[in-house]
């Protein structure tokens, strides 16, 4: 136990540097932390209990089977009102005992674990059974204070256990690897069960139980759930791969063979390195540190490069798996606090906040010149739970400066009137309709453990360990009774040579070594900032594939020109159109009037394909609907899509400012017969039936001074169709100079129901959100924001990328899909064909009138084109059809593995 107990008191040991923020002000920012907390729990209480989530933009409950699937995300959801049980230790720590026990009272009448629903192990293992037992370790530690909880007669822990003995079924395999899903009543491979046929899961996914389960084998006296925990881990352990000692990021249950084998810190194997140090903190295990310091030596030879952290492939570690880093590393500079590898925690988290500081909150995924890779930004609490560990390891106020900046950033730009929405875009400030429960859960227990004294806590934090979801289990576990005998398949030990004292260095700092004086952590920050500042992104140079230089170029080709369709024709290309309205290209060699334009078709179809992968890595950002009025005030910001014609709001300082009004007829495809009430207003259309610049022409003619065309097929969303660019019709549309923009139907229900409800609804038109200081000009702001939180970041403002290329397309099946579209009943798309084909909708316009886009995060939506595994595939296409084949099935291949990877990381939330 003495390892255990030195490493846990490293906090107190560190050297404490001078404190310039004044307790008052620290005082003051706990009590905003307090207040914000307060606005997103009362909100869920209010508007969602029971059900699982908040969806905080519509102001209602998430419950599964009656929103739109999400896929695997919708697998946290088991209709067991999860963000009540995901908050209750949270609860204690902010001292609202009251509330809590209201909660656990909740918790015990209404919420029910027998339900017929699929749900994830490992979800519901971090935050469910988590959740219960950490209110357990809460109820027991206040009914031992003698003042609160008295009736409890560890009700929790019955729960716990029933949900333990739930998820057991999943952990039914040779290889002893939970499957991903179980059904809480039913389990899994039964006919009624609708799960266990999955053969994959992710290193983080079976990896992340032990400490969940032990604490309940160590409640309960039951070692079974101890036992299956630890033959997963050694499970995982012995097929690492033995030359690098490194885990890729996805493994078959069945026969341990890894299906992915990429490897790094972040989605998809975060948690599992976490889980070895913390199972040895809490259960004394010498065996998990071992373990996670052979891990951690070779994460440190070969993934960091400061203040970087990279993938590499498990069998080659020299060679880089991808160019792009994900969000949910920001929490392994807190680990390496704990591990006592304070440098490179200091070096990779600052340049974590020069990213923050860049886009107001860290992109779910960004590049490694600091680009948005994809652009979501779902609240996550990794960043504020590293800074809340260096601060404790440091005492440097620099860290409450960063947690200053992620409360100012949260009120500025994520709150909403119910609650605090996850960002779609950190680019443009629009929102999704969601807020996760593992906000309540861990946000603002960082946050204000981060700003609260020592006896602004009802308990010592240093008694307990924190899971992957925050929530608290007792130190004193590590001496509950625990059954020596348990079977736990642990065929594979560390051979004598691994054992060595060496595998125990820095397991705890040295801090006259590390911190000299109170100068160091500095100097490792400022030439971070330096390379973060100096890197505004900038879209790489287009690249021409192939030789020499086609009649027609793709960025050229618009598909309305007659003389374009006729160059088509000659080099074998036609351009189809299908019965829902897409268009497709596709090429027949041998229909080219001669071999030289063959060979040039070929080029055009290469050149369409290049124009695909390059322009899912170079996005022009969405545009804004930011709505103003009361009682929004310009908290609700909708993502929408550009025209190529009428004003482009990305050159306008100020946008377009005006009161919606809905269009007579709503098509806007004959004369406006309302104009009265359209003059001076922003018109609302209906999209179909006639083209985008026709209906700009009516609203214009009526004296609008823009336009919203918003989706007539039910159900779209920006979350999981790509924006495109409005085309024109073909003619010149200089006459048009009003801003016209695009929603999908759920963003434009959104809208429509606010003018439902409240009449008069006032929206601001711009090319991103605007801060609410710089909408009302200095005047006081409405609503309830907390002070000082209206700074605007100019200079990052001038930051955003803009795409080069004037198509964009995303793969699809065989093919690819082009994302700019003109206006009749349906889409006009690409549509894939069994042939080589090119896709590219109509009325695509030339590079001068603009560029098209698409979200840059979610996994419905084609995320951008990775760099290839293997370096050497990256050649460039030859003139032959055979040879651009082979390009799509290698470009369709590299987007499969992408978008699995952006799919593992939805299910590994932390």
């Amino acid at each position: 136990m003495a390892p255990v107990l030195f490493l846990l008191t490293l906090f107190g040991a560190l050297c404490s540097l001078a404190q310039p923020m004044t307790r008052e002000e620290k005082h003051r920012l706990r009590n905003q932390v307090v207040e914000m907390f307060d606005h997103a729990y009362q909100n869920y209480m209010d508007h969602a209990y029971p059900a699982d989530e908040l969806m905080p933009l519509t102001c209602r409950g998430r419950v599964r089977g009656l929103e739109p699937s999400r896929g695997d995300i919708d697998d946290a959801l088991g209709k067991f009102s999860l963000t009540l049980i995901d908050t209750l230790d949270t609860l204690v720590l902010l001292n609202k005992t009251t509330e809590f026990e209201a909660a656990v009272r909740r918790v015990l009448s209404d919420v029910r674990l027998d339900n017929d629903i699929v749900v994830s192990v490992f979800e519901t293992n971090i935050r469910v059974l988590g959740g219960l037992l950490g209110g357990h370790s809460m109820a027991m530690m206040l009914k031992e204070g003698g003042q609160h909880m008295q009736w409890y007669q560890d009700e929790l822990l019955h729960m716990a256990k029933d949900l333990g003995v739930r998820l057991l079924p999943a952990f039914n395999t040779s290889s002893g690897l939970p499957y991903p899903r179980v059904n809480l009543k039913y389990g899994v491979r039964g006919p009624e069960t609708r799960t266990g046929t999955e053969t994959d899961t992710c290193t983080a996914c079976a990896g992340t139980i032990i400490l969940e389960f032990a604490a309940l084998s160590r409640f309960t006296g039951d070692p079974v759930f101890e036992a299956h925990a630890r033959r997963a881990l050694d499970f995982l352990w012995e097929k690492r791969q033995r030359n690098s000692n490194l885990v890729g990021t996805t493994i078959n249950i069945h026969s341990g063979e890894w299906v992915r084998r990429d490897s790094g810190v972040g989605a998809g194997i975060d948690s599992y390195y976490e889980y070895l140090l913390k199972a040895y903190i809490l259960l004394g295990d010498d065996l998990f540190l071992q373990r996670f310091n052979i891990h951690y030596a070779s994460i440190m030879k070969y993934i960091s490069q400061p203040p970087l952290l990279l993938d590499v492939h498990i069998h080659k570690p020299l060679l880089p798996a991808r160019t792009w880093m994900d969000s949910l590393l920001a929490f392994f500079p807190g680990l390496q606090v704990l591990k006592g590898d304070i440098r490179p925690a200091i070096e990779t988290h600052e340049m974590l906040y020069q990213v923050t500081k860049k886009h107001n909150f860290l992109p779910e995924a960004f590049t490694t010149d600091f680009r948005v890779h994809w652009a979501q930004h779902p609240l996550r609490p990794e960043f504020a739970e590293s800074t809340y560990f260096l601060y404790k390891a440091t005492g440097d106020p620099y860290y409450l400066e960063a947690g200053r900046t992620i409360l100012d950033n949260l009120n500025r730009f994520a709150r909403v009137p119910c609650g605090f929405a996850a960002m779609k875009d950190v680019r443009t400030g629009s929102h999704e309709d969601r807020m996760d429960s593992f906000f309540l859960a861990e946000m603002f227990k960082y946050l204000f453990l981060l700003f609260a004294e020592a006896d602004d806590l009802p308990f010592d934090v240093e008694d307990y360990v924190f899971t992957t979801e925050a929530h608290l289990l007792p130190l004193s576990l590590s001496t509950a009774p625990h059954s020596s005998s348990i079977p736990s398949n642990r065929t594979v030990l560390l051979s004598e040579e691994e054992l060595d004292d060496s595998n125990f260095d820095w397991t705890c700092p040295n801090t006259r070594l590390l911190f000299p004086d109170p100068a160091f952590p500095r100097n490792l920050r400022e030439p971070i900032r330096s390379a973060v500042d100096k890197s505004c992104p900038r879209p790489a140079p287009y690249r021409e594939p192939g030789m020499g230089r086609p009649p027609l170029r793709a960025q050229d080709f618009m598909a309305n020109n007659p003389e374009h369709l006729e160059l088509l024709r000659r080099m074998g290309v036609s351009l189809i159109h299908l019965k829902d309205g897409r268009v497709q290209l596709v090429q027949h060699a041998t229909q080219a009037v001669s071999a030289v334009a063959a060979e040039d078709g070929v080029r055009f179809m290469q050149e369409m394909m290049e124009l695909s992968s390059q322009q899912q890595k170079e996005q022009l950002p969405p545009r804004a609907i930011q709505i103003v009025s009361h009682p929004f005030f310009g908290r609700v910001v909708l993502t929408a899509g550009p025209a190529q014609f009428g004003t482009d709001l990305s050159k306008s300082s100020t946008g377009v400012r005006g009161f919606v009004t809905v269009a007579e007829p709503y098509s806007g495809c004959t004369e406006i017969t309302n104009a009265e009430y359209i003059q001076g207003h922003i018109a609302l259309l209906q999209r179909g039936q006639c083209m985008f610049a026709e209906k700009a022409r009516h609203i214009q003619k009526a004296g609008a001074i823009g336009g919203i065309v918003i989706d007539d097929n039910e159900g779209s969303s920006s979350d999981t169709a790509p924006l495109f660019q409005m085309a024109g019709d073909g003619r010149n549309t200089d006459d048009v100079t009003l801003p016209l923009l695009f929603l999908f139907h759920k963003e434009g229900n959104i809208l429509l129901e606010a003018l439902k409800e409240y009449r008069e609804v006032e929206v601001l038109l711009s090319d991103k959100a605007r801060d609410r200081a710089a909408i009302f000009k200095g005047k006081p702001l409405p609503g309830s924001l907390i002070e000082g939180s209206v700074d605007v970041q100019e200079a990052e403002e001038n930051c955003l990328t803009e795409a080069t290329t004037p198509t964009s397309f995303e793969p699809v099946g065989q093919s690819q899909m082009s994302t700019v579209a003109s206006d009749k009943s349906a889409p006009e798309e690409v549509s894939p064909s069994e042939e080589e084909v090119s896709p590219v909708d109509e009325d695509t316009s030339p590079a001068e009138e603009g560029s098209p886009l698409k979200e840059d995060v979610s996994p419905a939506e084609s995320e951008a084109l990775k760099e290839d595994r293997d370096s050497e595939k990256r050649e460039e296409p030859e003139a032959d059809i055979d040879s651009s084949s082979q390009s799509v099935d290698e470009l369709l291949a590299d987007w499969r593995e992408d978008l699995e990877a952006f799919q593992q990381m939805e299910k590994d939330e932390l």
